[in-house]
């Protein structure tokens, strides 16, 4: 039996374009001699449809286009996600489940049982977990067909008290499949291909795994699909990134000595970087946007979002607004035009002294006296965020936002100014982080400046300003930052680690303190573990850990 693994690209609730891609695929994967085809989790409608899943009127369309893909399952079969009804009145009203179509028929249906609700997942808030499971038998072999979370529950400390393949195992099956959609995050492939051996070895059957690809707002999907064999050896990991479709022909599979070729592994910066992009390029292609606007400071964030956005939209569709204020020092201003003469996108030069003098002027006697404090600071980085919107208003460019996750983290920014934009393309990323990517965006040669680089960090708001005037050295912060949100570790034990109990308090207080300014700003790509969004939800007013 071969088998074509399919890792798609989708568009949530874009049922005319996903189902094209499809039934174009089924074409390409009969072509290559494939005898079944397999997309991914929920891949009709697109994922996470959230409370798309709340409208009859799109569970219909999900059927319709399945119905309209099994036309083209003649020769060949296919296995597709999509959300179905439940007919039992008690529980959730829907299934995430998986057709098996063959000679045009939906011949056995797979429900998901292991439901995540946890970090970006919601899925029990729309689905019923299955809790009868049966294998499908086709071409001489018995498939037994999981969808995503229903194989990680295979660790140490399981999160859930049932598993779909103890089930399945007793009907003898040939074969696991696995349909996913399995997020990003610079940690998550090395996560990913252990559950997934660890499967082959439990159950000693090979693992054929398929991934969705692109990008869903903030969520990201990396592709990466996978086969093991039955001792848990991988014997073939697709394109990262990227569309792919490959047929595996499931006897060589099980013969060790053979294997398929393998993608090349990415380190976490390259993994990071290749995300931002494909964030970016399926923000706008998906939403039905061409060009972008940022403002560009000749710092090392604005660079690299800026260097980021043209390599996903073209120089030519990224307008770069400088707006040097008093504060602003030469440099700053010529490290900004050497990157947009390196990279070769459109700018605007608009200072603001004018702007921020008539500010001065007209709140005067509101201050009555006071000294320059934050408020003008904060007035400087709104009149920006002015700016940038009046020319995303008059011109059609989407503002994309430079905030870097130590920034949003601490609450070093400014709401309505700084903050403000449709996407944070560098949210998730922290600014140690960032001097990585510059780094490795100047691999080939030049982008970002030397000097953007080196220097030391300032929001030149006031004379003389750097960054660690108000913040500790970022290699300390950046510890103490991942410690307390990817490893969820509390004062105490992040003190334990050999870090000053004053300076750690300080911070976690900085940190839940800017929890009402992280409400108001864009969706943020995802690419760590746990990123800001909807993947951490905390409250507002709480008082625990300040």
């Amino acid at each position: 039996m071969k088998i074509a693994l399919a890792q798609l690209n989708y568009h949530i609730g874009n049922f005319e374009a996903n189902t094209k891609k499809i039934i174009d695929h089924i074409q390409l994967a009969k072509e290559k001699g494939a005898d079944l085809v397999v997309f991914a989790e929920l891949a009709i409608c697109g994922y996470p449809p959230r409370d798309y899943l709340e409208f009859d009127e799109f569970i219909s369309l999900c059927e319709n286009a399945a119905q309209e893909i099994a036309k083209h399952c003649v020769d060949i079969a296919c296995i597709v996600g999509l959300p179905i009804k439940n007919d039992v009145l008690q529980g959730k009203d829907l299934f995430n489940a998986a057709y098996f179509i063959e000679q045009g028929v939906v011949k056995n249906i797979a429900r998901k049982a292991l439901l995540p609700t946890y970090d970006v997942f919601d899925e029990y808030r729309y689905f019923e977990p299955a809790t009868r499971f049966n294998c499908i038998d086709f071409k001489g072999k018995r498939i037994a067909l999981t969808i995503c979370e229903d194989l990680w529950n295979i660790n140490d400390n399981p999160l859930y008290v049932s598993n779909p393949m103890d089930e399945l195992i007793k009907e003898q099956p040939d074969v696991m499949i696995n349909i996913a959609a399995s997020p990003f995050s610079y940690t998550h492939d090395d996560e990913r291909i252990k559950v997934l051996a660890d499967n082959a070895k439990k159950y000693h059957l090979p693992v054929f795994y398929v991934n969705q690809v692109g990008a869903q707002t903030e969520i990201i999907f990396d592709g990466g699909s996978l086969v093991f064999d039955a001792d848990g050896e991988m014997k073939a990991e697709m394109k990262y990134f990227e569309e792919d479709l490959q047929v595996f022909d499931l006897a060589e599979v099980e013969n060790v000595r053979n294997k398929y070729p393998k993608a090349q592994r990415l380190t976490d910066i390259e993994q990071i970087h290749d995300a931002l992009i494909l964030g970016i390029r399926d923000y706008f292609n998906k939403s039905g946007f061409k060009r972008a606007v940022l403002g560009l400071s000749g710092g090392i964030d604005s660079a690299v979002v800026c260097a980021l956005a043209c390599r996903a939209l073209g120089a030519e569709n990224v307008m770069s607004v400088l707006m040097p204020s008093k504060f602003s020092s030469d440099h700053s201003v010529q490290d900004a035009m050497d990157l947009v003469n390196n990279i070769g996108c459109m700018h605007e030069i608009i200072p603001i002294k004018e702007v921020a003098e008539s500010f001065d002027h007209i709140l005067a006697p509101a201050f009555k006296g006071l000294p320059f404090n934050l408020a003008e600071e904060n007035i400087q980085a709104r009149i920006r965020g002015i700016i940038n919107m009046a020319m995303s208003n008059k011109f059609g460019y989407i503002l994309l936002n430079t905030s870097n996750k130590s920034e949003c983290a601490v609450g070093y920014g400014t709401l309505y100014g700084d903050m403000c934009g449709a996407i944070g393309v560098i949210g998730d990323v922290y600014k140690t982080q960032v001097f990585e990517l510059a780094k490795y965006i100047n691999k080939d040669k030049e982008i970002i400046p030397i000097n953007t680089i080196v220097k030391p960090p300032s929001a030149e708001l006031r004379p003389d300003q750097k960054d660690s005037d108000s913040l500790p050295e970022y290699d300390i912060l950046d510890q103490i930052l991942y410690q307390h949100i990817e490893q969820k570790k509390g004062a105490k034990a992040i003190v334990a680690q050999g870090f000053d109990e004053s300076l750690v308090n300080k911070i976690l207080k900085m940190v839940n303190v800017a929890e009402f300014k992280r409400y108001q700003t864009p969706p943020i790509l995802r690419v760590s573990p746990k990123a800001f969004g909807m993947g951490r939800r905390m409250p507002i007013v709480g008082k625990h850990l300040i």
